[in-house]
């Protein structure tokens, strides 16, 4: 299970969407499954921009979700510092807890990502 949790919708989120989006429908037979929640104060106004980043870029494995407030929800302590947070399960236990702040989710952070994703699968 792979949790996306982001504050800002960017390009590089798309990236990292995308790429997460890709490996789930590649990996239905071993159950692979992820979420992105972005995590905001202004829901009404980042919904049509979480449509558009959907639809762009053909989003069909992973489901995309609003939450009104910018600290997420309590139980999965979402680092206060991150712009993006992505938390990996295996097994029911965190595997990886990757906190990104603004401006660092780069490419090579989004190769670091896909590496910890195959993790899940074997």
């Amino acid at each position: 299970m792979v949790g996306i949790f982001t504050r800002t919708i960017t390009d590089n989120l798309a990236g990292l969407v995308k790429q997460v989006d890709a490996a789930v429908g590649k990996n239905k037979a071993s159950q692979l499954k992820a979420f992105v929640v972005v995590l905001s104060d202004d829901p009404d106004a980042d919904e049509p921009k979480l449509k558009a980043l959907a639809k762009k870029h053909g989003i069909k494995n992973v489901p995309l979700t609003i939450f009104d407030g910018i600290s997420g929800p309590p139980p999965y302590k979402i680092n206060k510092g991150a712009e993006t947070t992505v938390l990996m399960w295996k097994r029911g236990r965190v595997a990886s807890n990757k906190g990104f702040e603004k401006g660092k989710l780069s490419k090579a952070a989004l190769k670091a990502v896909a590496g910890d994703t195959s993790t899940l699968v074997q």
